[in-house]
């Protein structure tokens, strides 16, 4: 009796805790989620105030001080031209940002609405899948490499790019997010109340989606940057001598021998940054998929 009435007590308390308390409560206790996010966090506020601590202008050129180690006044060392390599590899990660935040915003709103539109409307869904087929049948990397070699090297022809590559995966996952919903008996007693066909689709059925295109959209945050880094890399991305992690690791390629220290920081960075978001999203998945809760 007193543990029904204790048990009963503990009840009622969490019901009393306010709904921000009770809907943060499975993501605080998912340790894998806590731990990507965290380092999210930091990479991005590096990002932020990185280049505001380091006040070494990332293109200043230190002709006395070329190749030189790490030391006090350089703690990731210098490349070729004498710049410090911390300050382009900080000011490197709010490119690589830049892209991840667009290439997923982009992916988002075209997966939601031509995957809304394919799933929903038959003649549109032939045509659709089609195209979404064709770019799928390439791998990712050198669509877009063929891309950029039609395309100016600049970072907006960089977002756009990766945007047309993985824009596909979107549209697929929710296309079959609303195939398997708009056959469900509240969708027809929306029609049979005189609901439109816009109206069905984003009150009713674009809420369906958001839960798996948002863990998807995370995986494409790092898939992002990992091109954005391997276009730079091959000479097809941002232009040569932009601060961003690619063109610093191909450029300290030379010196690897040498000079090793010129791709250890934009490296470590790009590890932890995909680390992070690949975590995030793994976190995110066990949280909205019923199937991967313990």
């Amino acid at each position: 009796m007193v543990m029904e009435q204790a048990r009963t007590a503990e009840l009622n308390g969490a019901r009393q805790k306010p709904l921000r308390v009770r809907m943060m409560r499975p993501f605080r206790k998912s340790r894998t989620f806590s731990l990507g996010s965290t380092l999210v966090s930091i990479i991005v506020l590096v990002a932020i105030f990185g280049p505001v601590v380091v006040r070494v202008s990332p293109n200043h050129m230190d002709y006395g001080s070329i190749l030189k180690g790490p030391s006090s006044a350089h703690p990731f060392g210098t490349d070729d031209f004498g710049r410090d390599v911390l300050s382009r590899a900080l000011a490197g990660s709010r490119i690589s940002l830049t892209v991840g935040a667009s290439v997923t915003a982009l992916t988002f709103v075209a997966g939601l609405m031509v995957g809304l539109l394919a799933g929903f409307y038959e003649r549109v869904d032939a045509v659709t899948m089609r195209v979404m087929d064709i770019l799928l049948a390439f791998p990712a990397i050198l669509l877009a490499i063929a891309l950029m070699s039609v395309l100016v090297a600049r970072l907006e022809n960089v977002i756009i790019a990766l945007t047309v590559v993985y824009a596909p995966r979107s549209v697929r996952i929710v296309r079959g997010q609303v195939i398997a919903t708009k056959q469900s008996d509240y969708i027809d007693a929306a029609r049979a109340l005189g609901a439109r066909d816009g109206r069905i689709m984003m009150r009713h059925i674009a809420v369906n989606t958001l839960a798996p295109l948002v863990v998807q959209e995370t995986f494409l945050f790092a898939y992002a940057i990992i091109a954005e880094a391997t276009l730079s890399f091959l000479g097809v991305g941002v232009p040569a001598g932009t601060p961003s992690w690619g063109n610093i690791i191909s450029d300290g390629r030379s010196f690897l021998e040498t000079s090793p220290w010129i791709i250890l920081a934009p490296g470590t960075l790009l590890a932890i940054t995909v680390l992070g978001v690949n975590m995030l999203g793994d976190g995110l998945r066990d949280l909205v998929d019923p199937r991967m809760r313990r």
